[in-house]
């Protein structure tokens, strides 16, 4: 799992590869492979393009418009600028977010307006996912510090998703990710305390059943009787 480092720590990684203290592999060597050299290189291109100022969050999180996500898109495809310079030029959280619209982009899907409150926490942001996709979304979170928000606005689904989906992998594998929505399980499927629910509850509708028959009967007897 890959660390969290602060703003001064960055920053001093930086100037040491600036001044030629060591390589980024050297650099990822030393720190015992929990951040990957690619990490590094972002931070060199914020620092070259912003300065020390980039590494301090501005309160609150970042808006796109779908405009601005294809001019950064048709800019990258354009040629002569790595996704990565472009998301330290644009100040993306990662290259990962350009290269997820880049995707979308080519496979024709619409890039919307993004408004972190109301597309990564709302419900309204809920969208259908396959079990492909699922498994993608968990694998980034996972490698990615378990970033679930960040996850959510890559791929464009809701943080409640994105959460629900890495405590289901925690808890069964690649089991947990499977829809089983309008699939009723056998008896044979469930634990032994689910049976006698099941039995229990088949018992109570019996029980209506035979009391509602009973209350029919009688009213037809009064009926006939009259």
């Amino acid at each position: 799992m890959y660390r969290k480092y602060t703003p001064e720590e960055k920053i001093k990684i930086v100037r040491g590869y600036i001044k030629g203290e060591y390589s980024w592999s050297e650099k990822a060597h030393e720190l015992g492979y929990n951040t990957p050299p690619g990490c590094f290189k972002r931070w060199l291109a914020l620092y070259r393009q912003h300065g020390e100022r980039a590494f301090y969050k501005t309160k609150g999180n970042a808006s796109y418009t779908k405009e601005f996500k294809i001019m950064v898109v048709e800019e990258y495809l354009a040629g002569g600028t790595s996704a990565c310079e472009l998301a330290a030029k644009y100040q993306l959280s990662t290259a990962d977010v350009l290269l997820r619209w880049i995707s979308m982009y080519n496979a024709n899907r619409e890039l919307k307006d993004y408004c972190p409150k109301r597309e990564v926490y709302m419900a309204e942001a809920r969208r259908k996912t396959t079990i492909e996709e699922r498994k993608e979304i968990v694998e980034y979170c996972i490698n990615h510090n378990r970033d679930y928000k960040g996850t959510a606005s890559i791929y464009d689904v809701s943080y409640s998703q994105v959460y629900s989906w890495i405590k289901k992998y925690d808890a069964q594998g690649e089991e947990g990710l499977t829809d089983k929505r309008g699939r009723h399980k056998t008896d044979d499927e469930v634990d032994e305390l689910e049976r006698l629910r099941r039995e229990n509850a088949r018992l109570k509708r019996q029980l209506q059943e035979k009391d509602m028959l009973a209350e029919l009967l009688k009213k037809v007897q009064e009926f006939e009787g009259m």
